[in-house]
């Protein structure tokens, strides 16, 4: 019988299918994230303007949160169809839901115009941010990690997690511009609302990159295989094969991400909060210290990926774990300084030492799990744990500042989230040398202990 091996696409098109899934993913979490900074910055006052400042940041956090309680829904929802139909229809689904609610913020009318009304809208568009985001991070990645080989895969599957640094790095660019050019009040009135109007122009350039790449040959492959036997045997749910014969990698795929995501948003989004409050750095200065370290963190994430193609996937992620507890308390004694050079280096050390959890996180995840539910079980494993890692950490994080007006308890609060991710990496198992197309539910593969390209030459229908 003719062999079954998915050629990998030629030269030419990896990159192009690297490209749209990174834009893709810098224009949703640039949305994201966009959203975040603007809690720190000026919600409170826009939203909740009869609170005290800091309870009023608490409140603008409490929505930012509630964008992280939809992603488990929209990883539900668009796993379940990424499975059945394919990754790139849902991924430009995403896209749309994502910018058509960001642009939307950008056109609330506040608290002083419409009253309890104004959160209850801005409330609501967080919702659809999340659930849309849900659906993107899984499709991005599996779109890329399937259309490459075992060798590089981690490599080229890190570049759409740049896509988070990347977002990260165009909001708080825009919006260090527009505080450095408008006065606080020109910002506060009119200002914010110009990067979300911006989302709508850069959705539809990277609708434009999206619609051309081509779906993943290993999914189709897999639904060409799974049609020829549905007849004899009705194909279960994803979301029930993966509780069934997955739970163990979801499980562990959640551990992985308590670290990465609670320390992650603690460095990024809770560092304007705490820079501008406690270290009496003005809000400038904080977005421009996240802006340089995210800019270093975008660098760094695909020499990360490259180091785990040679030495493993578990080895890099125990590394940025562990790194990222140690940096803990340095860390909030920099920004105490007062200092911008030393700030900078809070930051920036911090997000090199995420990048090496974060970068390769996707091709980790998308090793662990079968082909007709990798969409579900990578997305699951995703984005339930961010409910409990990065949406309550800024909350958190200003909880504990606000009772013990120390970082000491935030620091702590991180390294009990790296403590989780040590265990929960540790007794996995090494994933670089799988072949995707043959992971079989539960999580093994031909390919565990073999070279991916031996795997390949074995592998027939």
């Amino acid at each position: 019988m003719a062999s079954g091996t998915t050629a990998p696409p030629p030269p030419a098109s990896l990159p192009r299918i690297v490209a749209a899934s990174l834009i893709g993913t810098t224009i949703e979490w640039y949305d994201f994230f966009l959203y975040g900074s603007a809690a720190a910055l000026v919600f409170n006052k826009l939203f909740f303007p009869d609170s005290d400042p800091l309870v009023g940041t608490l409140l603008s956090f409490l929505t930012y949160a509630v964008g992280f309680a939809a992603r488990p829904l929209g990883a539900l929802v668009f796993g379940h169809y990424g499975d059945r139909l394919g990754r790139k229809k849902l991924l430009v689904l995403s896209l749309l839901m994502m910018g058509g609610a960001t642009f939307a913020i950008g056109l609330l009318p506040t608290h002083a115009t419409v009253g309890a009304a104004a959160p209850v809208l801005l409330t609501t568009l967080r919702l659809i941010q999340g659930f849309a985001l849900g659906g993107e991070w899984g499709g991005a990645v599996l779109l890329v990690s399937e259309h490459g080989d075992a060798r590089r895969r981690g490599f080229w599957a890190s570049w759409p997690q740049t896509g988070a640094p990347a977002g990260q790095l165009l909001a708080t660019g825009v919006l260090s511009l527009l505080t450095a050019l408008l006065s606080d009040e020109a910002f506060g009135t009119w200002g914010w609302r110009i990067p979300f109007l911006l989302s709508g122009v850069l959705v539809m350039v990277g609708l434009w990159i999206r619609l051309s790449v081509d779906e993943s040959p290993v999914f189709k492959e897999a639904l060409e295989r799974a049609e020829s036997r549905r007849a004899a045997e009705p194909e279960k749910l994803p979301l029930v094969s993966v509780l069934r014969d997955h739970w163990r990698d979801v499980l562990v795929a959640m551990g992985a991400r308590m670290a990465e995501n609670i320390s992650y948003y603690v460095i990024t989004a809770f560092i304007l909060v705490y820079a501008t409050t406690s270290a009496g750095v003005s809000k400038q200065t904080a977005l421009n210290a996240v802006l340089i370290g995210s800019a270093v963190h975008f660098a760094v994430i695909p020499a990360w990926g490259a180091l785990s193609d040679r030495v493993g996937r578990r080895p890099v992620y125990l590394l940025g774990a562990a790194g990222v507890g140690l940096w803990m308390f340095p860390f909030f004694s920099l920004v105490d300084t007062g200092s911008f050079g030393y700030l900078v280096l809070a930051v920036t050390v911090g997000l090199v030492l995420h990048g090496a959890m974060y970068a390769p996180q996707a091709a980790y995840f998308a090793e662990m799990f079968a082909t007709r539910m990798r969409y579900s079980g990578a997305s699951i494993g995703a984005q339930f744990a961010s409910v409990a890692a990065g949406a309550p950490a800024p909350l958190i994080a200003t909880a504990l500042l606000e009772s013990y007006g120390t970082s000491t308890p935030i620091s702590l609060y991180v390294i009990a989230a790296v403590v989780l991710t040590l265990i929960a990496v540790g007794v996995s198992r090494e994933t670089r040398h799988r072949d995707l197309a043959e992971i079989t539910p539960g999580g093994d593969a031909a390919a565990d202990t073999a070279p991916a390209a031996e795997a390949q030459k074995a592998r027939t229908v």
